[in-house]
């Protein structure tokens, strides 16, 4: 994985397929399906207004707004429609109709899906910035 914005969609896909072919045998992981999606959709939204905020913290510092600040915001913009898109089709998607559209669920394993997660995990803001808490 190259940490592109249609890997970690597709990583997102493999664990929520994999969660789905599994809640027959554990009832819980309806509620990490849905935690994730949620937690997904929060962390978009949060992302979003961290890089908006900050470019007009710079444009205001700066005393003049760029073309090139514009087509950023933009970009910024567009990059979190497409995955609240993508996260909308999964919610609206009926548990009938989601193993139509799985892709690659029969190669997803329990370890692999622990390893998703943990990949996933690791790109979360906290994650990132760890050896900045253990160091203080």
């Amino acid at each position: 994985v190259s940490g592109g914005e249609d890997e970690i969609q597709q990583l997102q896909k493999a664990l929520l397929d994999y969660l789905d072919e599994n809640t027959e045998t554990d009832a819980s992981l309806v509620f990490s399906r849905k935690f994730y999606i949620a937690q997904w959709f929060r962390d978009t939204t949060m992302e979003t207004e961290k890089a908006i905020k900050s470019q007009k913290d710079e444009d205001s510092s700066e005393g003049t707004h760029h073309a090139k600040d514009v087509e950023t915001t933009g970009q910024i913009m567009h990059r979190a429609e497409s995955r609240k898109t993508f996260l909308r089709s999964i919610i609206k998607t009926a548990p009938s109709q989601f193993s139509t559209l799985k892709m690659n669920s029969d190669t997803v394993d329990y370890e692999d899906a622990c390893l998703i997660v943990r990949y996933l995990a690791s790109m979360r803001p906290f994650a990132q910035s760890f050896d900045i808490y253990l160091t203080q």
